[in-house]
């Protein structure tokens, strides 16, 4: 007991360390004053028998019952139950008043400990369920091994309890797994934890250095990282693999005319209007402004026109909320077929002089690049596809 505790305090001193030099995860900071309650009230636990202070017993059934509802409060935190939260407060409040009751009305401390040890096992029996439930989102195998530690060290812990309840003398195997489980427990999910809010503050990182704030889609720099790999791949695959250059038409007459929180509007409609078109595999990616990029693998110019059609007319049926409905956007898109010989850059240049062709020709179509190896004696003329023609 003397050994756990002085782990759990530990591992709370680590996590304020973390905790003061970072954006905390949500859950972290309930999460190390769970360990912080726990650290103290196993302490307490240790050095109580030789006190005799009936005051005492009562502080320490207090403490393991409020330091097991911060940590349930903790994991509904971290993976987003409000509900269970709702619940966790009149049920830490009822476990407080029957922890402190308990110890003022006489109970033996075996009949004690064997109640806060049922209690605390089902606690932990029930967040490692939580843990391994199928349905939970995200799940990592991190998360899985906390779960089942916590299943095993709770089922073993909520057993034990309840055959000293019964005055039934527990097996010393069932003993000695209660013992070992709670160690692991100390050493798993005192790391546990803050590996799975490294995992998540990583992923975090990752998203914003990826993804444009505004659309949800691949910023510049991660839509030419993800294109060009799948440039390679279509090359050694001997596959085709078209490239569109798609712009707003009158993107600044909408922000003038109708300000820009309906430029934002129109720009977040469009992102999603154009991902629910396409395919999982296909790379959508914000250039900036009203600029956006878009990499069809394993699709030749017949599909790739027959795809850019599909995405001018799914924009025309978008409306804009913010102006009553009663502006129609249109897009302009070139288009081409990458070249095995051409590089990323280079084929950007070709579809983004087919898409100044479709504005020059009137906007709201669609303007085929010509072929790399016929454009290099013809001066990379275009063939546009107007609105009316489809």
């Amino acid at each position: 007991m003397l050994a756990v505790g002085i782990g759990n305090l530990s591992f709370a001193l680590l996590m304020a360390a973390y905790v003061g030099g970072t954006t905390p995860t949500p859950g972290l900071r309930t999460w190390m004053w769970a360990r912080m309650v726990f650290g103290t009230t196993q302490l307490l636990a240790w050095a109580r028998p030789d006190s005799g202070m009936t005051a005492l017993a009562v502080i320490e059934s207090a403490g393991w019952t409020a330091g097991l509802a911060l940590e349930l409060a903790a994991y509904s935190t971290f993976f987003g139950y409000p509900q269970l939260r709702r619940h966790l407060i009149p049920l830490a409040g009822l476990g407080l008043l029957l922890a402190c009751a308990s110890p003022m009305a006489g109970l033996a401390d075996p009949q004690l400990m064997a109640a806060v040890s049922t209690a605390m096992g089902a606690g932990s029996f029930l967040v490692g369920a939580v843990l391994l439930h199928p349905r939970l989102p995200g799940a990592t195998p991190l998360q899985r091994l906390i779960g089942a530690n916590d299943l095993v060290f709770g089922g073993a812990l909520a057993l034990w309890g309840v055959l000293e309840m019964l005055d039934a003398a527990p097996a010393h195997w069932l003993q000695a797994l209660a013992y070992i489980a709670g160690y692991m427990l100390l050493i798993v999910n005192g790391f546990g934890f803050l590996l799975m809010s490294k995992e998540r503050d990583d992923a975090r990182m990752e998203r914003l250095a990826t993804t444009d704030d505004l659309t949800g889609l691949l910023n510049r720099r991660a839509f030419f990282a993800r294109a060009d790999a799948s440039r390679m791949l279509a090359l050694r695959q001997g596959q085709p693999i078209a490239l569109l250059m798609l712009d707003i038409d009158h993107f600044k007459q909408i922000n003038d005319r109708f300000g820009h929180a309906t430029g934002d509007e129109a720009l977040l409609k469009f992102s999603t209007t154009c991902s629910a078109a396409l395919r999982g595999h296909d790379i959508l990616g914000r250039l900036g402004g009203e600029e956006f990029a878009l990499v069809l693998p394993g699709t030749d110019l017949a599909g790739a026109q027959g795809a850019a059609e599909r995405l001018r007319e799914a924009v025309m049926e978008t409306r804009l909320l913010t102006c009553g409905n009663r502006y129609t956007m249109t897009v302009s898109i070139g288009l081409v077929v990458i070249d095995p010989e051409e590089d990323l850059p280079s084929a950007l240049a070709r579809a983004d002089h087919a898409l100044y062709q479709a504005k020059h020709a009137g906007r709201n179509r669609v303007a085929a690049g010509t072929d790399l190896r016929r454009a290099s004696g013809q001066s990379g003329t275009t063939r546009t596809v107007s609105a009316d023609s489809g």
